[in-house]
C-alpha cells in the first residue's frame, strides 16, 4: 500500500514518527501552514517557520524515502491577530518555491470580518500564482461555515477543481460534492473522522475528488490513519485499486496542478506513474 498524505504537520510530529509513517507505506506528503498551538507574536516568528517547511522538514523526510512539500498561508485563527497581519505581505515571496504545491490553510475559524479579508486575498494569491488552495473548515458551526466558504469560492473566480475543502463529515460532504470542489478528510481521533465513517462516506459519494488525511499535529492524533482507513477500505470490499487511487492518486492528481509535484526520486511510486510529466513538473 503506498500512502500520500495530503495534509499534515510533521513540524510537531517527531522523526520517529517518519520512520513508523515509511514502514506503513508512506511516500509523500504535504505539510500545510497552520497555527502552532502558541500565539506567535510578530511576522518574523512566520518567516522562520516557513523557512524550515520548506527546508528543514524535507530534509528530516529525506531521510526515510519520504518526500515533503509544503502549503503556505496564514492560517484562519491567526488572521485575527493584527500583529499577524503583515504576514500577508510575506506569503509571495514562498509560493514561488519548488516545494511549494498549494495555498493553504486558508478559510475560516470563527468567520469574522478579518477572516473574510485574508480569505479572499489568498484566494487570489493562489490565482495569482497557479496554485491550487487548501481550505480549512471551522471546527464550530461547520455546516454554516461550509456554505460561506463555498460562497467566497466563487466569488474568487478561482477554479472548483483546484479547490479542497476539507476537514469535511457527512453533514457537510454532499454540498461540497456539487460544487466540483475536491473534499478533504481527517482520519483524526475523537474530533474529526474515523476510519468506518470514512468508509462508509465513499460508499455513498464514491471515490472522486476525495483526498484522506491524517492532520496528524500537537494533538491527540494519530500519523498512520490514512494506512487504518486503506485497511478498512479492503476489509470493506474495496478493491486495491480503490485504496491507491484514494491515498495516492487522487493526492498525487490534486497537488500536481500545481506543476511541482515531483516525486521521481519516491520509492514504489510504481509504474503508473514512471514518465509522468505530473511528477516531474509538468502541467
Amino acid at each position: 500500500m503506498r500512502i500520500f498524505d495530503p495534509h499534515i504537520h510533521m513540524t510537531s510530529r517527531t522523526t520517529d514518527d517518519y520512520g513508523r509513517m515509511a514502514a506503513a507505506g508512506v511516500r509523500a506528503v504535504v505539510e500545510p501552514a497552520f497555527w502552532l498551538g502558541q500565539p506567535r507574536t510578530n511576522p518574523g516568528s512566520f518567516t522562520d517557520y516557513f523557512d524550515s517547511l520548506v527546508g528543514w522538514e524535507p530534509f528530516r523526510a529525506a531521510q526515510f524515502g519520504i518526500r515533503h512539500f509544503a502549503t503556505i498561508a496564514l492560517n484562519p485563527k491567526e488572521a485575527n491577530d493584527p500583529r499577524c497581519r503583515p504576514v500577508l505581505e510575506l506569503i509571495p515571496r514562498y509560493l514561488d518555491k519548488d516545494s511549494v504545491v498549494a495555498v493553504g490553510e486558508i478559510g475560516y475559524d470563527a468567520m469574522t470580518p478579518e477572516e473574510d479579508e485574508a480569505f479572499s486575498v489568498q484566494l487570489a494569491l493562489a490565482v495569482e500564482y497557479e496554485l491550487p488552495a487548501l481550505v480549512h473548515t471551522p471546527h464550530r458551526d461547520k455546516a454554516q461555515g461550509v456554505k460561506r466558504t463555498l460562497d467566497v469560492v466563487r466569488e474568487s473566480g478561482i477554479s472548483s477543481g483546484r479547490v479542497v475543502v476539507d476537514h469535511l463529515n457527512e453533514v457537510t460532504v454532499g454540498e461540497v460534492h456539487d460544487t466540483g470542489c475536491w473534499m478533504g478528510f481527517s482520519i483524526y481521533p475523537d474530533t474529526k473522522m474515523s476510519p468506518p465513517r470514512m468508509v462508509e462516506i465513499l460508499r455513498a459519494h464514491g471515490l472522486e475528488r476525495v483526498l484522506v488525511n491524517s492532520a496528524a499535529d500537537w494533538g491527540k492524533s494519530d500519523p498512520l490513519l490514512t494506512r487504518r482507513t486503506g485497511e478498512a477500505m479492503l476489509e470493506a470490499g474495496f478493491s486495491e485499486d480503490d485504496v491507491d487511487r484514494v491515498l495516492w492518486r487522487n493526492p498525487v492528481e490534486f497537488y500536481g496542478q500545481s506543476g511541482r509535484l515531483d516525486l521521481s526520486e519516491t520509492a514504489d511510486t510504481g509504474p503508473l506513474f514512471e514518465g509522468s510529466s505530473i511528477l516531474r513538473g509538468g502541467s
